[in-house]
C-alpha cells in the first residue's frame, strides 16, 4: 500500500514538472501564465495615477487677480465700486506670455498673477478677443515654466482630460473627464458650438485655466459652464477653447493687440442642391450656402451676391459647409480680393469681392 502510494505521489509530481517545462518553453505567453501562477494572490496591479500629467501642466498654471472701479449707478453722489474677481491663466511662453480669459480680465484696472512658487506679479493686458472669450497677458519674467504643447495634437471624443485651475481661490485644483464633443477651431467662433465640450468640472475661478490630456499636454482653455435655461438642471455640460484655436488668437494679439477678421457682408443656410433644399442633417449631401441676408452697403452686395444665390466656392475652395465657408472669410486679411463662385438660378456665375472689416460683437 505504501510503495502503491509513493509511486502514485512521484507520478504526479513528474507530471506537474513536465506540465511547466511545457508551459514555460513551448506555449505562446507561457512564462507570464507561470509567473501569473506563482504570484501571490494578494498581489495588486499598479494604481491609475495622472500625477506625472499633474507635475508637468501645473507649475505652468496661475492663478490671475483683477480689480476694477466704477461709479455707483444707484448713487446720486460720485460713490465709487471696487470689483474684484478671479480666474485663471496658462503660461505659454517662458519670456512671460499668458493666455486667460476674456471675461477674466475685461474692464479691470490692475492684474496680478500668482505663480504656484509663491511669486506675485503684475500683469500687462496685451490683448483681449470677446468672440473666442481669450485674452493675453505679459509679466516680467524669463524662464517661467510653460505649458507642454504639440502643434499636432488632434484631442478626440473620448480623451479623458484634466482640468487645471483655481476654483474659488480654494487654491490650485484638478478636476477630470472627458471630451464630449468637439468645436471647430477657426476665426469665426460664436457660439458654444465651435468649443470642445468636455465634463471636468469648472467653477468659478477655473476660467482661463489649462485643459490638459493624459499626458500633461494643452488641449485647451477652459472657458465656460453651460448657461441654465427655463430652471433646467444642467450637469456635465462645460467649455474650453481648443488649443489650436487659442495659439492662434495668442500670435494675432500678440503681434497687433487685436485680432482681425475679413468680413464679407452676408448670412447663408446649407443646402443639398440647386433647387435650394434644406439640409437638415449632416448625414445629407451638401451642395452649398444659400444667402438669406445680405448686408446694405457690404462687400457682398458690392460684388453682386443676392438673396437666393447659392455660394459653392470661396478663394478657390469648395465648401464643404456653412461654418467652414465662415472661417475662409474670417482668417481672410481685409483688403484682399475673392472669388466667389456661385449658382444663380441654374447658371454658374464667378463673382469678385474685396473683404471688409468684421466689426467686433
Amino acid at each position: 500500500m505504501g510503495n502503491s502510494l509513493i509511486f502514485i505521489l512521484k507520478s504526479v509530481a513528474y507530471g506537474l514538472a513536465i506540465a511547466l517545462l511545457w508551459l514555460f518553453f513551448f506555449q505562446p505567453g507561457g512564462r507570464a501564465q507561470l509567473k501569473q501562477l506563482l504570484t501571490s494572490e494578494s498581489a495588486q496591479p499598479p494604481a491609475i495615477s495622472y500625477a506625472k500629467a499633474v507635475r508637468a501642466a501645473a507649475p505652468s498654471v496661475v492663478n490671475v487677480y483683477t480689480r476694477s472701479t466704477q461709479l455707483d449707478p444707484s448713487s446720486y453722489g460720485q460713490r465709487v465700486i471696487q470689483n474684484q474677481s478671479l480666474g485663471s491663466g496658462v503660461i505659454m511662453r517662458s519670456d512671460g506670455y499668458i493666455v486667460t480669459n476674456y471675461h477674466v480680465v475685461n474692464g479691470a484696472d490692475q492684474i496680478v498673477v500668482a505663480l504656484q512658487d509663491g511669486r506675485q506679479l503684475d500683469a500687462l493686458l496685451i490683448g483681449q478677443d470677446k468672440m473666442t472669450d481669450l485674452a493675453v497677458l505679459k509679466v516680467e519674467a524669463e524662464n517661467l515654466p510653460v505649458i507642454p504643447q504639440q502643434t499636432n495634437i488632434q484631442p478626440q471624443v473620448g480623451d479623458l482630460v484634466l482640468a487645471i485651475g483655481n476654483p474659488l481661490n480654494l487654491g490650485q485644483s484638478i478636476t477630470q473627464g472627458i471630451i464630449s464633443a468637439t468645436g471647430r477651431a477657426g476665426l469665426s467662433t460664436n457660439s458654444y458650438t465651435d468649443f470642445m465640450q468636455m465634463d471636468a468640472a469648472i467653477n468659478e475661478g477655473n476660467s482661463g485655466g489649462a485643459l490638459v490630456n493624459s499626458n500633461g499636454v494643452l488641449v485647451g482653455i477652459n472657458t465656460a459652464a453651460f448657461q441654465r435655461q427655463s430652471n433646467l438642471e444642467v450637469q456635465g455640460i462645460f467649455f474650453a477653447v481648443p488649443y489650436h484655436l487659442a495659439h492662434t488668437i495668442m500670435n494675432k494679439l500678440i503681434k497687433s493687440g487685436k485680432v482681425v477678421r475679413g468680413y464679407l457682408g452676408m448670412n447663408g443656410i446649407a443646402v443639398t442642391s440647386a433647387k435650394g433644399d434644406l439640409q437638415v442633417s449632416t448625414a445629407q449631401p451638401f451642395y452649398g450656402v444659400q444667402i438669406s441676408e445680405v448686408d446694405t452697403f457690404g462687400p457682398a452686395e458690392q460684388a453682386g451676391l443676392m438673396r437666393g444665390d447659392i455660394v459653392l466656392e470661396i478663394a478657390g475652395k469648395p465648401l464643404t459647409s456653412v461654418s467652414q465657408a465662415l472661417d475662409i472669410v474670417a482668417e481672410t486679411e481685409p483688403g484682399i480680393s475673392i472669388n466667389l463662385v456661385i449658382d444663380r438660378q441654374g447658371e454658374r456665375k464667378v463673382l469678385k469681392a474685396v473683404l471688409g472689416t468684421r466689426p467686433e460683437s
